[in-house]
Parts: structure tokens; C-alpha cells; sequence
């Protein structure tokens, strides 16, 4: 299973890219709602999500945990408790944790991204406590993976993709939506 959370203002294109690239390949992929099952992105357009927060289970059978960015989201998600429970379940277990644009703010707040390779809109890069700020746009160190932000919404899918699956299923996936 992997999580992905909402928070009222969640940058809409950063969690539906991903929620869609994961979904193609069959990968179990619930959008959880932080507060409410209807959940309004940072430009006002309304998300329905699978389950709401109360309905997150932490066990095994959890691959990912996917933070979007988008404010005032990141910081909606960041003041959640289920939302910290799940990042310390990752870390504590070895489960892939992935972050973009501002969200990864929230793992560097944490101290999370100490000594690792990491990156953020250029705005919450200063929030990357202790990270080797990388210049790739989609970065993965270990478990972590952060994006810069939307124009890359669709690599951080794939990159979460390649991840949990194969570098060719990724490829794959990445040929037949035509994304260079």
C-alpha cells in the first residue's frame, strides 16, 4: 500500500501525477484525507480521497508514504499527527518516504535529510537541515526521495515508480505517456 496524503492546499498536480503512474502499474495507491475526505488543492479544485485519516494503517504492508507540496498544505501536513506518525514509521521501518516541491521542508525540519542527497522548490531549500543539496530536479538517497516541484511531478511519479519497481517498468511507463 502507499499513502498519499492531502492536506487542504496540496499542490493538485504533485499527488495526482503520482497517484496515476502508480495506479497503471497496479501498485495499491490510497489518497488519505488530512481532516476530510473532500480536500481542497492550492488552486481550489476539490479532491475526493480513498480514505480519510482515522483509516491509515501502519504495518507491513506499506510500500511508500507521499508527501505533496502546495501551500498551505506542506504545512497542514506537517502539523498533522497521523502524517508524523506515518514518516517515523518509514524511517523506523526502511519505507520509501518521498517529498516534493515544499513538502520535503518537512523531512528537513525532522533532520531527516542530514548527510543525504536531497532537494526542494528553490524557496524550501533552506529547510533541507544538513542535506547535500542536489541539482537534479527528482532526487533519491536511500529511501528518500524529493522533487523540485510540479514541472516535475510527473519524474517524481516515475522515480517512485523505479523505486518499488524496476528501472524497465518505470521506462515503460515513461515511453507510453510520452514523457521525455
Amino acid at each position: 500500500m502507499v499513502y498519499v496524503f492531502l492536506a487542504n492546499g496540496f499542490e493538485e498536480i504533485e499527488a495526482l501525477a503520482a497517484v496515476d503512474v502508480l495506479r497503471r502499474v497496479g501498485i495499491p495507491t490510497q489518497t488519505v484525507g488530512i481532516g476530510s475526505r473532500v480536500i481542497y488543492g492550492s488552486h481550489d479544485i476539490p479532491v475526493t480521497t480513498d480514505i480519510d485519516e482515522t483509516q491509515v494503517h501502519l504495518n507491513e504492508s506499506i510500500q511508500a508514504v507521499i508527501l505533496p507540496g502546495g501551500m498551505p498544505g506542506t504545512k497542514n501536513l506537517e502539523n498533522s499527527p497521523v502524517v508524523q506518525s506515518a514518516i517515523a514509521y518509514c524511517v523506523e521501518n526502511q519505507v520509501l518516504l518521498a517529498a516534493i516541491c515544499a513538502a520535503p521542508s518537512i523531512l528537513g525540519h525532522l533532520g531527516l535529510l542530514k548527510g543525504k542527497q536531497a532537494t526542494a522548490h528553490p524557496d524550501f531549500q533552506k529547510d533541507l537541515k544538513g542535506a547535500l543539496l542536489s541539482e537534479e530536479s527528482v532526487c533519491r538517497d536511500g529511501q528518500i526521495i524529493t522533487a523540485k516541484g510540479m514541472g516535475v511531478s510527473l519524474d517524481f511519479g516515475l522515480k517512485i515508480l523505479e523505486a518499488l519497481t524496476t528501472l524497465k517498468t518505470a521506462d515503460r511507463i515513461r515511453e507510453s505517456v510520452q514523457c521525455p
